[in-house]
């Protein structure tokens, strides 16, 4: 029996049940893609379920597919919710009492459920596909669990289509391939010989997963579930994606994650907290990581020893999403914090920090899994935050009262001081040499400068608007050189000589492209958004007056030229803007993203082409964004 575990939503579930009652003499119909179809025969209806089943990749469907049947939807329900206790044609095993996903063998049964389902290497004629997505979009006219695919854009489903997309013979092992960028083979070494000497009991030693499970660590293994004495697949990737950042390919001898558990006599590490794992370069298990190691290739490694991932703040809803930059799609979704503010992360990213405007906490959430990990109150509410250079300490800034900035030890994830700064802290960032944090009012009208070392107020200046966001420019040493900062009321941005403490010019942006920003009640805030490129060559700014960005040089300021953003088109109404809030980049420069709040979306740009390359769907109100980089 299911159990129902949140009683609120014991209303909205007999609803939905009821539903799907209703239209269960029209769901175990036979399935038509479109009216001038004839249904087929019993017989090749057999034939094709097993053509379906044989063909697609079933490891695929059950860490990228399945998980979506388990997808907590608006209204808190999920797919699983109706279709484990209702006799649709989607029927799935009800999941076993105390766990959170299915076994094998019930990942199975669900997979022959679903193959008959689909169309191989036909997304339009798979009724998985079609169901829930919406009608506008080329979905069925009705679902009774919802149309919860707006789109054929949505990363969900586009996921699904290139599922069913790659169901042929040559394609099965592409999707991992390509996610991972790596060599299937390499992940498959691993799993069967590394990564279980990690679970290894050695005479007189603590397993390697006990202490790697656990805390803040360089090489950090994923828990293991309840019960279970193996990772998951998709646990194993993320225990090989850390592992190669402590290697080097080809080469055993240069390894941190061979000679950091090898004894210093026999050539490794001066110590190790775990201990001596292998007494000597001849321990079977050493043996077995350097052969994994010699044979990974060294291009397809290097390509995964850096993660990037795009971070995005859903502002009027309680989601985070994550965008894979190599793919331009959603990869995870952070789920449970109301009114997301601003995000940043750990040097290592095994941690992300979010301000929480809901609650006026810190969300510490684990960089890998998406789970919030710690909720730290504040002392007021918040808006944005920053992180040290060295990742030792987290500044959120306090909208409240006079304003002040609360410092975080993350070791210990304790509050160490509150720094009084000049208003109410809209935004706060650390400068390019990490001595400095400068935080910003709207309220008071003016920028305060604050002495990480000292953790005290050194300067203030007033730019006589409302400080927005902000950017810095960087001298060769360096060194802060020039601060740029977007003002209320202005559709422009404000240049700031970082040593003299001074405003030294103002630029405003061109008057076309124009007209937008009055329909989507953003006067007061024209221009909103701005960037320097990592190379420091040049400045983005984004207007919402313009719904577009422009690109000036750097350090000549001299206009290069804009990129138009995406329309909006509200029902008979002219169209308006997509509202763009912030800025982030690509480590290399090559691609800009930015949040489009009006549009539920991040649009990715081409820097070099000044060319908008994809439109991501992101949730309700997606404001700031920030890049984590992981080497």
């Amino acid at each position: 029996m299911m159990q129902i575990r949140n009683p609120q939503r014991l209303n909205f579930l007999l609803i939905g049940i009821a539903a799907c009652a209703v239209a269960y003499a029209v769901a175990s119909g036979p399935l038509r893609v479109n009216a001038n179809e004839t249904p087929s025969s019993p017989a090749q209806s057999q034939q094709s379920d097993s053509r379906s089943s044989s063909s697609l990749d079933f490891k695929i469907y059950r860490t990228q597919i399945e998980p979506v049947f388990l997808k907590m939807r608006q209204g808190n329900v999920r797919c699983y919710d109706c279709h484990s206790v209702m006799n649709t044609r989607l029927r799935l095993q009800p999941l076993t009492a105390g766990d959170s996903t299915w076994s094998e063998d019930q990942s199975r049964q669900n997979f022959e459920v679903v193959s008959k389902l689909v169309t191989p290497n036909e997304p339009m004629k798979s009724r998985l596909l079609l169901h829930p997505l919406a009608p506008e979009a080329g979905g069925d006219p009705t679902h009774t669990g919802g149309k919860f695919w707006a789109s054929q854009n949505d990363p969900e489903w586009q996921m699904v289509a290139a599922w069913v997309g790659n169901s042929g013979s040559s394609a099965t092992a592409q999707p991992h391939e390509s996610k991972n960028g790596v060599d299937q083979a390499s992940f498959e070494s691993f799993r069967t010989n590394v990564e279980p000497i990690f679970l290894k009991e050695r005479p007189g030693h603590a397993r390697c997963y006990g202490c790697h499970s656990e805390g803040n660590r360089a090489f950090h293994i994923a828990k293991l579930s309840a019960g279970s004495a193996a990772w998951t697949e998709e646990q194993s990737r993320l225990n090989f994606q850390n592992a190669l950042q402590l290697v080097t390919p080809g080469d055993p001898a240069s390894s941190r994650l061979l000679m950091h558990p090898l004894a210093p006599e026999s050539g490794g590490e001066a110590f190790h907290s775990g201990g001596r794992q292998f007494a000597s370069q001849n321990d079977p298990d050493f043996l077995k990581v350097a052969e994994w190691v010699k044979g990974l290739n060294r291009s397809d490694a290097s390509a995964t020893t850096t993660k990037v991932r795009i971070y995005v703040t859903n502002s009027a809803g309680n989601t985070v999403d994550v965008i894979d930059p190599a793919t331009n799609k959603t990869v995870q979704t952070i789920d449970g914090i109301e009114l997301p503010h601003g995000v940043v992360f750990s040097p290592d990213g095994s941690r992300v920090y979010i301000s929480n405007e809901s609650e006026s906490v810190l969300d510490v959430v684990d960089g890998n899994t998406g789970h919030i990990l710690e909720k730290l109150p504040l002392g007021g509410h918040p808006n944005n935050l920053t992180i040290t250079k060295d990742g030792k300490r987290v500044l959120v800034g306090i909208r409240e009262s006079t304003g002040w900035l609360e410092v975080f030890d993350t070791a210990s994830l304790k509050k160490t001081k509150s720094i009084p700064v000049s208003g109410p802290v809209h935004n706060v960032y650390v400068t390019p040499d990490g001595k400095y944090a400068v935080a910003g009012s709207i309220d008071t009208k003016n920028l305060t400068v604050v002495d990480l070392q000292t953790e005290q107020a050194v300067w203030n200046l007033s730019l006589g608007s409302g400080v927005r966001p902000m950017a810095f420019e960087a001298n060769p040493d360096g060194s802060t050189k020039r601060i740029f900062a977007q003002l209320s009321g202005f559709n422009g941005f404000a240049v700031v000589d970082f040593a003299k403490h001074v405003e030294e010019q103002r630029i405003k942006l061109p008057d076309q492209p124009g007209g937008y920003g009055i329909a989507e009640g953003r006067t007061g805030t024209p221009s909103h958004g701005i960037g320097v490129t990592p190379d420091g060559k040049s400045l983005w700014v984004a207007s919402t007056a313009a719904n577009a960005l422009f690109q000036y040089e750097l350090p000549s300021l001299k206009l290069l030229g804009h990129v138009e953003l995406p329309r909006v088109y509200p029902q008979g109404q002219k169209p308006s803007g997509s509202v763009p809030e912030w800025i982030t980049f690509t480590p290399d420069g090559k691609v800009l993203y930015v949040s489009n709040s009006g549009d539920r979306s991040v649009s990715a740009v081409d820097t070099e082409k000044r060319q908008l390359v994809a439109i991501i769907p992101a949730g309700e109100v997606p404001k700031r964004i920030n890049t984590m980089v992981v080497r």
